[in-house]
């Protein structure tokens, strides 16, 4: 019963911003119901082998080691919206169903990260670079970047298995469960889908804005904002209407909030980001913001600039000098400047499709609060 009783508890909290007691309250019943699990599942793996323990212990604390838990977030203020109070016996349900979202988070991030070659999450070694470690450090027979790899897929794998089995068992009603499916296996087929188009378009160089957006949409927005909306409406039996704003409002701020990820990937502080200053450009992302630079440049004629962003992107010897130039290029390009006027005008359109929704108090302050703290975030 805690989970329920802390977030009663921060209801009674000021609407202020979602750094406020109330988001502090929730953030720790999230991740009480996540330890929760994760504990029960270790001694599932146990069971198996110790050794196999020991690797989903790696999966415990990546989960357990940080994240803003935005998707639970979006969930439970979208069910709050829809009509669902702290008060109702199946509160602690729908908190356990909605703290699932951070396993699918993880499953994305794991693999996202091995397939990005990123060397670092959080601040740090990503899944794949520790277990490479691991084999080498053990002398294991093999190579170590291939045995890292694969722990990587798998225990991202077993991440979205968990999710699904969090989910299912979280207690909710027979109907909630039912009504829930919908969001949910729309959500999962569309971050893959987003993965894929990512990985595609670096590989065939589309640049275009267009491209840009549509990972954006699906990789990033559709399971950030739109769809855990989404899902805490169908758990409280939301009319069409409230869903559409839901998913309006989700799919505008979601994008807003990769293209600020966008910007902190080239110009956030490392210390603050948990991740190397360009490791974007490293990795080759073709994002809005690249994209725009290179069409500018190539409408001012500018073949200097155009040379230097695409030797950039994919160098992953590209130093920090090497990351000032490209810096210095998407600011005289406009590129940064434009990328923050989208950010603004998707939360203000947002925003707008928040106001025409009919939405339950505190719901309405805080999903409000949370936009405006999503797309103009340091980290």
């Amino acid at each position: 019963m805690y989970a329920a009783a802390a977030v009663t508890r921060a209801d009674a909290a000021p609407a202020t911003s979602p750094d406020s007691a109330a988001e502090d309250r929730l953030i720790e019943s999230v991740e009480r119901e996540l330890a929760a699990f994760l504990e029960q599942r270790g001694v599932d793996t146990a069971a198996i082998d110790p050794a196999f323990a020991q690797a989903t212990t790696a999966l415990t604390e990546f989960v357990m080691g940080g994240g803003k838990r935005l998707r639970p977030t979006f969930a439970w203020w979208g069910w709050r919206g829809a009509g669902g109070s702290p008060d109702d016996p199946q509160a602690p349900a729908v908190l356990r169903a909605i703290s699932a979202l951070e396993l699918i988070q993880a499953c994305a991030l794991v693999h996202d990260d091995l397939m990005d070659a990123s060397a670092t999450r959080r601040g740090r070694p990503t899944v794949h670079v520790e277990f490479a470690r691991r084999h080498a450090e053990a002398g294991w027979r093999g190579r170590p970047a291939r045995f890292g790899a694969a722990a990587a897929i798998l225990l991202g794998d077993l991440a979205l298995v968990w999710a699904d089995d969090m989910l299912r068992g979280s207690g909710l009603s027979d109907a909630a469960l039912r009504r829930a499916a919908t969001p949910w296996q729309a959500m999962r087929t569309e971050v893959l889908g987003g993965q894929y188009l990512d990985v595609l378009h670096q590989a065939t160089g589309d640049a275009s804005p267009r491209a840009a957006l549509q990972v954006d949409r699906y990789k990033t927005a559709a399971y950030t904002v739109e769809r855990p909306l989404h899902l805490g409406a169908a758990i409280a039996d939301a009319g069409p209407e409230l869903t559409t704003c839901y998913r309006r409002f989700g799919a505008d701020l979601g994008i807003a909030f990769q293209l600020r990820d966008d910007l902190l990937g080239v110009f956030g502080d490392p210390a603050v980001t948990g991740k190397p200053a360009g490791d974007d450009l490293r990795e080759g992302k073709r994002t809005l913001l690249l994209a725009l630079a290179l069409e500018r440049a190539d409408e001012q004629g500018r073949e200097s600039a155009t040379r230097a962003i695409e030797a950039a992107l994919g160098d992953p010897d590209l130093d920090a000098d090497g990351v000032d130039r490209i810096r210095g290029l998407l600011a005289e390009l406009g590129a940064a400047q434009a990328v923050e006027q989208r950010i603004a005008a998707l939360t203000g359109s947002a925003l707008d499709a928040l106001s025409a929704a009919d939405l339950d108090e505190p719901a309405a302050d805080r999903l409000a609060d949370l936009a405006v703290a999503a797309t103009r975030r340091r980290s």
